[in-house]
């Protein structure tokens, strides 16, 4: 059923995004939508940015890691990715 879920919301992610649409509001950005939608929608040199600010605040990487951003050094397979 999980599976099922999964293809709908990354199709239902690239159709909206497509038609100018965003999928990258604040509700669950990283958790549900970080593949196929916040990767993609982000601003060049933003991800950067928020990886500079996560090492600053959180320089162990404890919270949430993997969630918006992978920590500098390391990859994190997301939960939607197969």
């Amino acid at each position: 059923m999980i599976d099922v879920w999964k293809e709908i919301k990354l199709a239902t992610n690239e159709i909206c995004i497509q038609e100018g649409g965003t999928v990258t509001h604040h509700h669950a950005v990283g958790r549900d939508h970080r593949v196929k939608g916040y990767d993609l929608q982000r601003p060049e040199g933003f991800k950067d940015m928020l990886v500079s600010a996560k090492e600053g605040v959180d320089p162990g990487s404890i919270m949430n890691p993997g969630v918006l951003i992978d920590p500098k050094g390391k990859k994190y397979k997301h939960w939607m990715e197969d």
